[in-house]
């Protein structure tokens, strides 16, 4: 679980710059972001780890 706290602020920056850069991307950079980090939430739990 220390690798999603680590990637967690980076991918965050990297959204806040693309959406700073194009904010027509905002609805696709969202919904991004909540689909990796509810999966890198979810993935522990669906084997039994």
């Amino acid at each position: 679980m220390t690798t999603v706290v680590f990637v967690q602020p980076l991918l965050a920056l990297i959204a806040g710059i693309l959406i700073l850069i194009a904010p027509k991307l905002l609805n696709y950079v969202i919904a991004a972001y909540l689909i990796l980090f509810g999966l890198a939430g979810l993935f522990p739990h669906l084997f039994g780890a």
